[in-house]
This record gives C-alpha cells, structure tokens and sequence, in this order.
C-alpha cells in the first residue's frame, strides 16, 4: 500500500534556478508600472532628484516587503497565499496629485503619507466587511471607475511628453522685453521722489510667448519612438519578450536619449551601491481626516477589484478561495498600505498583470513570486537603480505612459464588454453619467472655487466622483445584484493595473 503525498501546484517548491528566472520574470512584466507612480507623484511634489530616487527605492522594497506577505503568508491573519505580485495601484494617483498641487514640497508629502498610513489602517479593519460587499460593485460599476482612473493619468502621460501646464515648461513664457520694463517700473516707482506710483501688489504679466521648451520636436521624437518600439515589440516579440514590450521601449528610448545627448548618468555616479530602506526618510505623516477618508474610499474600490483578481486566480490554480482567504489577502492590501505610509511610499494592491503571466505560463507555484518578492527586496536596495530610473527623460516615460495609462483605460472597457446594455439599458446611464461626473475636475477643475474648501480634496478627483456616482446610480436603477461570478469574470478580463 502506497500513500500519496503530492504537493498542490501552488505549494511546489521548483529548483532554485529554475525560481529565480521565473520571479525575475514576474518582476520584469511589473517593473515599468511599479517604478511609474513614485515618479509622477515625487515630480508633482516638486521634490528633489534625490527624494525620487529614495521613492522609487523604498516602492520597491516594499513592493518586495508586501509581495512575501502576500504571496508566503504571515500569521493566519495576512497572505493569501497564491502567486501574487504586489504593486502600487494607479488608483491611488489621482488623489496624491491633488494633494501634490495643493500643497507641494516634503508638507505636501506629509499629508499624502499620513492620509495612505491612515487608509492602510481602516483598510485591515475593514477587510473581513468589504469581503462581502461585492454585490456593490458589479463589472458595470468597477469597469467605469477603472476607465476613468485610466483617462485622468492619460493628461500625466502627455504632459510628460509635451510639459506641462504651468512652471517651466508651459506654453507660453512672459515677453522678456515686457519683463524688463516692469523691472524698470518698478525700480523707478522705487526711487525717492518719483512721480511714477508703486506697483500694485500681485501684479504679474500674462504669458504671451511660446515657450521654447514646451513640444520640444525632439522630446516629442523619442517619445514616438518609444511608443512606435513598444508597438513593434507587442506586435513581433513572442512570449516572454511581447510581456515586458513596456519595458524594453523604455530601454530603447533611454538609450537613443543618451545618444542624443538629453540623459547623462551623473546622478548614478554619485548614488551610492547600498542604502537600507529606513521609516519616514522624506516626511513625517501628517493626518488629516477628509485626506484619509478619500484615500480609504480609494482603497474600498481597490480591494473590491483585488477580490476579482483573487478569485479569479483561486480558479487558475485549482486553489478554492473561500471567505477566510479572501480576507486575508484584503487585509494584506491594509497592511501593505500601512507599511507604504510608513516607508514614505504609496497604497498597494495585486497587479493584474502578473495574475495574466501566470495564465500565460501556467506556472501556479507561489514561489515563483516569493522569489520575486526578493529580487525587488534587493533592488529596493540599490540606490544606483533608482537614481538610474530617475535619470529618464520625461518624455522616455510618457511614450511608454501613453500605453501603461491607455491600457488601464482598455481594461476597464473590456470589464465593460461583458456588461448586459442590450437587456437593461439603465447600464448605458450609469455608465454614461459616471465618466461625465468623473470628467468634470479634468475639463474644468476650477469648478469648485466657491464651494466650501473642506469638500475640494473629496471632490477634485475625478475617480471618486466616478467611484460615487458608479456606485449610487447602481443602486438606484439595479439594486445591489452583483456577485462573486461576475467578479470573477471581470477579472478575467482585467490584464493591466
């Protein structure tokens, strides 16, 4: 009589070789959207290179950190314990923006990690509740809010290739003889006994003049040359080379961008080999309670998509997830929130990329992304990488943004698909009203000047707005009807975070 002792698929243990390809792998197809957010949110800040370059590293030890959690389990509380890939959430960038240019600078810093240490906590508490709270969030509801999160980061991605609104690479620049004159005015109006009166307080001159730096023809070149190489790479590549396309155009375009002599690597030279990622290294938090409101209203809708994405890999790999599990790796997404408050970073969530590498590879090990959780552990350590990252050309990084930020719009478009409009055509209204709710901060976000200024952080993200109008207007035309199969199903459709 023999007695089997078979391992599940996902507790396979593979050989150490054969792990650190397949997790470099995962942290390969992950790399360009987990290095993007630190950079749209350190550069709005106004931070220094040096502060990005520790954001960039501290994401991604703790996208490392999290991943282990996630993927190994710790205590029977947190871990799911599935081949999952941590990552921040786009999601989550709209609302850090909003804080970034209302106040910008280590302040502004302090408020966004106050508000994500804050959500991180109401999220692992929370948890075991919005486990149940799919029939909430049906694909016609995550499938409009996941549109949306894609269309506002799409203005980061052109504005990276054409500069941006205001500041340096505006549009227009003031007339430097207009200029001159009123330094001239004011420096006589000055002058004991002048006839000349003061300039008024605040009086500043319009720009009038194209700026020379905005729409630079050859930033917008590389940014098109990226774009094009990515879509030649998607296109031509086979396999594992089509999934990281992202990234290689990156690759491309900072080469041709070294070439040309816009990215030098002086701020490598100088970085150093090996920094420990330590607590608080930009800013201390600062708690603000509408900021910590917003950012958990974020991570609800967050945790909601995470709950697809979890099911959904519970039936790839043959592993039933049941309510216990399902809390577990939402209480991971808090707890993982909480610790990139702590280490001066952002709000994490499963990346549904890597959850379609492991359909695409038909590898269900959880190993595989404990092996992926270290590599970004080290890299997390290196300084040198980070401040490489940092060294990119804006406009390197929105050609590839153009197709990150314009995937997630994709994404939440195929979730859409799979939405009934043609039984119940009260769909096509909650779907409509909500992106043009969620528009409004983008076309006009000067709306709110006259509403009272503690409603402005709630409501100049476009994302909530959808989050709130995708959410009510369900519930008025189709009841709370949702349930796990359509999460399930949504997910299935979802390859992009």
């Amino acid at each position: 009589m023999t007695t089997s002792t078979s391992v599940h698929p996902v507790d396979e243990r593979l050989p150490t070789g054969k792990l650190g390809v397949l997790g470099l792998q995962h942290v390969l197809v992950m790399y360009a959207g987990a290095v993007a957010v630190p950079l749209i949110v350190g550069r709005a800040l106004k931070l220094s290179p040096e502060q990005v370059a520790m954001l960039i590293s501290a994401d991604l030890f703790c996208c490392g950190l999290v991943t282990l959690i996630q993927s190994l389990g710790a205590t029977q509380w947190f871990g799911i314990q599935l081949p999952v890939m941590m990552g921040v959430t786009f999601a989550s960038v709209a609302p850090m923006l909003a804080i970034a240019g209302a106040t910008p600078g280590v302040e502004g810093a302090g408020l966004i990690f106050g508000a994500i240490i804050g959500a991180g906590v109401i999220s692992i508490l929370i948890a075991p509740l919005v486990s149940r709270m799919l029939r909430f969030f049906p694909p016609v509801v995550t499938g409009t809010i996941i549109a949306v999160i894609g269309i506002s980061l799409m203005r980061v991605g052109i504005n990276w290739i054409f500069g941006n609104p205001f500041g340096p690479t505006a549009p227009s620049i003031v007339n430097p003889d207009h200029a001159k004159w009123l330094a001239d005015v004011a420096t006589a109006a000055s002058a004991a006994g002048s006839a000349v009166p003061a300039i008024p307080k605040g009086l500043a001159l319009a720009a009038s003049v194209p700026n020379p730096k905005y729409a630079d023809l050859s930033g917008v070149g590389i940014a098109a040359l990226v774009l094009v190489s990515i879509l030649l790479i998607a296109k031509y590549g086979k396999g594992f080379i089509a999934n990281i396309s992202v990234l290689l155009g990156i690759v491309v375009g900072g080469a041709v961008s070294v070439a040309m002599g816009f990215m030098n690597f002086d701020k490598v030279a100088k970085a150093s080999w090996f920094e420990l990622v330590l607590p608080f290294g930009i800013a201390a938090p600062v708690f603000d309670p509408v900021l910590i409101l917003t950012m958990t209203l974020v991570m609800i809708v967050v945790m909601i998509e995470s709950t697809g994405m979890f099911l959904a890999l519970g039936e790839m790999t043959d592993r039933k997830v049941d309510q216990a599990a399902l809390t577990r790796g939402l209480r991971t997404d808090g707890l993982g929130t909480l610790i990139g408050g702590i280490f001066n970073t952002f709000p994490y969530t499963s990346f549904s990329q890597n959850v379609g590498l492991v359909a695409v590879t038909g590898v269900k090990s959880r190993f595989v992304c404990v092996a992926g959780g270290v590599i970004l552990i080290v890299l997390g350590l290196l300084p040198k990488m980070a401040a490489l990252v940092e060294s990119l050309p804006t406009v390197v990084l929105g050609g590839a943004g153009l197709v990150m930020f314009g995937m997630v719009t994709a994404t939440g478009i195929r979730i859409l698909a799979g939405v009934d409009f043609k039984n119940n055509r009260n769909n096509a209204f909650v779907v409509a009203v909500s992106i043009g709710v969620g528009m409004i901060p983008l076309v006009a976000p000067n709306f709110k000047q006259w509403m009272p200024h503690g409603l402005h952080p709630l409501i100049e993200s476009g994302i909530l707005l959808t989050s709130l109008a995708a959410l009510l207007l369900n519930l008025y035309f189709n009841g709370a009807q949702g349930g796990a199969e359509e999460a399930v199903a949504a997910a299935k459709q979802a390859d992009s975070h």
